[in-house]
């Protein structure tokens, strides 16, 4: 009997952690949504993919689970770049990915001819 007991118990810390992982994947996947939106880049595979797990104490001074997920954008549809976030619980905590304001490439175009007609 007290093997069932401690098989349940197993059974639900898994359960949670499943669960949390699940939540923590869907918050990165709607905070690079929104981020690729915000910066006007494609969001590419319409996904996040987690990296890294780590264990970290909280500002509450709790521990708790440091997730670290990889995502990737595109400027133009043809280039590919990779963003990365951290998230410590359903927190944000560092993100490198899409910038609103980017430096597009100067090219030579129709625009750039009616202007030297003039």
């Amino acid at each position: 009997m007290p093997s069932l007991i401690l098989l349940m118990i197993a059974g639900a810390f898994v359960y949670a952690f499943w669960n949390s992982s699940r939540a923590a994947a869907e918050r990165a996947g709607e905070l690079g949504r929104n981020a690729c939106n915000a910066a006007n880049v494609q969001w590419l595979d319409q996904s996040v993919h987690a990296t890294g797990l780590r264990v970290v104490r909280k500002e509450t001074g709790w521990l708790g689970w440091e997730r670290t997920f990889k995502f990737e954008y595109s400027h133009d549809g043809v280039d590919r770049h990779s963003g990365r976030m951290v998230l410590r619980g359903d927190q944000l905590v560092a993100f490198v990915g899409p910038s609103a304001a980017r430096i597009s490439e100067i090219r030579r175009d129709v625009e750039t001819r009616d202007a030297e007609d003039v």
